[in-house]
């Protein structure tokens, strides 16, 4: 009778230590998968921050004076410092991925006891959501200027002009609007995650 209790007991620890193996291993490929997304958010928003930042293009534009004098050609110089709104970006940008690059740290520091870090994470990544889409929503709108003018308040476009910038701030603002979606994608993760956590205890 003792020897079938030690067989079942023995048994029963052989599913114990089964189990908590593969919550481990499940555990340790989401946060394997959590770390993936969050260096691709990161890549995206560096990238993004770093082409608007480096953005630039000088032209030599012919400027009419007067109707009767020949026009004259001036050089001028596009920058994504003139416009606020493209500042607003690079600095959301800037923000998102050093938050990214923090969060993958703290994920790699981190243990697995502390309960206040997954919770930390998901309103930061929330956060991040809100940010990145803001400064997107801003480079847009002056980009869409850009491109097509405004004839209620007679400003012409300007991208028939300074082509390859704004290219370039199109694909910027392409990058940071996946860096986005990328972020809102980890908010998703993190809060299932932690509710998987809550539920198991």
């Amino acid at each position: 009778m003792e020897s079938q209790n030690k067989v079942s007991m023995g048994g029963m620890d052989g599913l114990e230590s089964r189990e908590k193996e593969m919550k481990m291993a499940n555990q340790r490929t989401a946060k394997s998968r959590e770390l993936l997304v969050r260096l691709l958010a990161f890549v995206l928003t560096f990238v993004a921050a770093i082409l608007l930042g480096v953005n630039k293009q000088t032209k030599v534009v012919p400027v009419q004076l007067t109707p009767t004098l020949p026009p004259i050609n001036v050089p001028v110089t596009a920058k994504w410092h003139y416009l606020s709104a493209f500042v607003y970006f690079v600095a959301t940008n800037v923000i998102a991925c050093s938050y990214a690059a923090l969060s993958i740290l703290l994920l790699f520091t981190s243990k697995g006891e502390n309960n206040i870090l997954p919770k930390m994470i998901i309103i930061l990544d929330t956060l991040m959501v809100a940010l990145v889409f803001s400064g997107n929503g801003a480079a847009t709108a002056i980009a869409l200027m850009g491109y097509k003018g405004n004839s209620h308040v007679q400003w012409k476009e300007v991208c028939s002009v300074f082509g390859k910038f704004c290219d370039q701030g199109a694909v910027a603002i392409g990058l940071s609007q996946l860096g986005a979606l990328v972020f809102l994608l980890l908010g998703l993760m993190s809060a299932l995650s932690s509710n998987k956590r809550s539920s198991n205890f």
